[in-house]
């Protein structure tokens, strides 16, 4: 079997398989189809996925970065990533705009499972360029050029660093989502709070208004509407409503990470005061 990218999400799933050792991608994070960070010292990469080099994936990788937001969060560097028989022409536009394309071999074989084997198709005309260690072996052929940036610089022009006034944000969990869907679920922050409101609530069996204050979510999204997230239990707390969404769901590898993490975040008020959470005349 060899490579072949039918969709973006295909093109993001390989170049995630080949990162080498030393470096975690957060898939939809930050407004990037994917945010490289360096593990030893946190330099990030933003990167947009695109079956063709075109306007329109150029315009996502700069997105953010207008006069008004220079001193705003951001990437280290920029970066496309297209299949490495993508034509366009838009290099040298890339290059004055200080974004690096990221080509990805379109001809690696891939295993059964659909992880690279790391090397080309043409076996007879391959030529081992490096060797390169990556979270799911070692290869003897690039398996995307240009290499990620080391620790040092090098002296090449392939990657431009910006020296953001400050790096993105990075969640706590590495986001349990495919990179490059149409329509990408995010675990934003946002999202982490609201898993362990749930939790907390699976745990317990009912919320109080110390909880979100606790958490520093507002409460309003969840009572409020005509399908309520939460309803009144009667007894001074609130329960699961029918519109409650299902998180579990849509994150079942980060929901459960984050409900083994318990002890380490739950309420302190339930931690010091467990009778205060006794049910009825609880603090609504």
């Amino acid at each position: 079997m060899t490579t072949a990218f039918a969709k973006e999400a295909d093109l993001c799933s390989l170049f995630i398989k080949c990162l080498p050792r030393g470096w975690t991608a957060y898939p939809e994070t930050g407004g990037f189809d994917i945010l490289l960070s360096r593990d030893s010292d946190g330099f990030q990469i933003g990167v947009e996925a695109k079956l063709r080099l075109n306007a329109k994936v150029i315009q996502q990788a700069m997105e953010g970065r207008s006069w008004s937001r220079v001193a705003g969060p951001g990437p280290d560097c920029r970066a496309v990533l297209v299949p490495s028989d993508a034509r366009g022409g838009m290099e040298p536009v890339c290059a004055a705009l200080g974004i690096t394309p990221i080509r990805m071999q379109s001809d690696l074989k891939l295993d059964q499972d659909g992880n690279p084997m790391f090397q080309l198709a043409r076996q007879k005309e391959i030529r081992i360029l490096a060797q390169c260690h990556t979270s799911v072996g070692t290869c003897w052929a690039y398996p995307f050029r240009p290499s990620l940036p080391a620790n040092e610089h090098s002296g090449r022009d392939d990657w431009f660093e910006r020296c953001p006034d400050r790096r993105l944000t990075l969640p706590d969990y590495v986001p349990d989502v495919s990179a490059g869907e149409s329509a990408p679920v995010a675990l934003t922050q946002w999202k982490i709070k609201a898993i362990k409101i749930v939790v907390t609530l699976e745990r317990r069996g009912y919320l109080t208004r110390r909880d979100f204050k606790h958490f520093k979510i507002s409460m309003s999204r969840w009572i409020e509407g005509f399908d309520p997230w939460l309803v009144k239990d009667g007894n001074g707390g609130w329960v699961s409503g029918s519109g409650l969404p299902d998180f579990r769901k849509q994150h079942p590898i980060n929901f459960s990470q984050i409900e083994t993490d318990y002890e380490s975040w739950r309420g302190p008020e339930e931690a010091s005061q467990p009778g205060l959470f006794a049910g009825k005349g609880a603090a609504a």
